[in-house]
């Protein structure tokens, strides 16, 4: 019974990580881009979701505010910061996100890590916050002898909704159509009137949506502090190299491959938990680097 809680747990802890993996997945699909200050936002998130919540708004209220917001900060980061700074490598944007530019948006978002990290923890000092959920966090609902917690399952749910969301609207909308022919081919893409630049900066801010939304149930689920960031950066893409890189629906398979080693190593000795996730992700990169479902946002 032991082994069979830890597997459950493994899984809904998995959607946690999905979640929080799927805007860092969708930048990649799209522009070839890894964002290293995706921790960190996340965990700006929960700070301003507590802020809101203190100042006396209802969570879901908080939540409705905080999503649109980073969706905003998205576009605004990709047009202010990420296309800028492969110009200043003497690469335009709409030319396509590969190559040897894509070094300068990696060095920006290291940058925006470290600064905001900073930030943080001047404002809020390091001491460890979490978001009051009035009881949810320990909620838990009886399935035989086990007990499943309410907001991990409703944390999984959540995932597989919106990492199903964004892919239906890659699909089937004229917005996401045109992410993927930027993503393909931005310059042929450009001929036929798509702005790959303008595209870019959507696909980022539904990405920082979803991050926006990941880093609300991590504020509720734990503990953070500014430099929780780090953390949350190396699972989401432990489950992003897990999952298959630019998989969407990988993403959510390697969050669960990720939560059930972590859950299962902690079963066989409580300290390795984490070790025994660090390994499973060396270990699908040895044998299979390209991850359980590769495939790319455009396929």
């Amino acid at each position: 019974m032991d082994w069979l809680n830890a597997g459950v747990q493994g899984v809904l802890l998995g959607g946690q990580y999905a979640l929080l993996a799927c805007g860092l997945s969708l930048i990649f699909g799209v522009m070839r881009i890894v964002n290293l200050a995706h921790g960190v936002l996340a965990v700006l998130a929960a700070y301003l979701t507590l802020v809101l919540v203190q100042q006396g708004l209802p969570l879901w209220l908080a939540t409705v505010v905080v999503v649109p917001l980073f969706a905003a900060l998205g576009y605004a980061v990709q047009r202010g910061l990420f296309n800028p700074a492969l110009a200043q490598v003497g690469r335009d944007p709409a030319d396509g996100p590969r190559g040897a530019g894509e070094l300068a948006p990696l060095l920006v978002s290291f940058g925006v890590a470290v600064a905001l990290t900073n930030l943080l923890q001047e404002v809020f000092s390091a001491d460890t916050r979490t978001i009051p959920t009035g009881g949810l966090a320990s909620a838990g609902l009886p399935v035989g002898s086990l007990s499943v917690g309410v907001l991990p399952l409703l944390t999984l749910a959540v995932a597989a909704s919106v990492i199903a969301t964004v892919q239906l609207l890659l699909a089937r909308t004229s917005t996401g159509r045109a992410m993927r022919a930027v993503a393909d081919d931005a310059g042929a893409a450009a001929m036929t009137g798509v702005d790959p630049r303008h595209m870019y900066a959507v696909a980022t801010a539904l990405a920082f949506a979803t991050l926006g939304l990941a880093g609300v149930f991590v504020g509720m689920s734990t503990q953070f502090s500014p430099g929780y960031g780090e953390l949350v950066l190396l699972f989401a893409f432990e489950a992003v190299i897990i999952g298959g890189l630019g998989s969407l629906w990988g993403t959510l398979a390697g969050g669960m491959v990720l939560g059930l080693a972590q859950t299962i190593g902690a079963q066989t000795d409580p300290q390795s938990g984490v070790l025994a996730g660090h390994l499973v992700f060396l270990a699908v990169l040895v044998v299979r680097p390209g991850g359980l479902m590769p495939r790319s946002v455009q396929e």
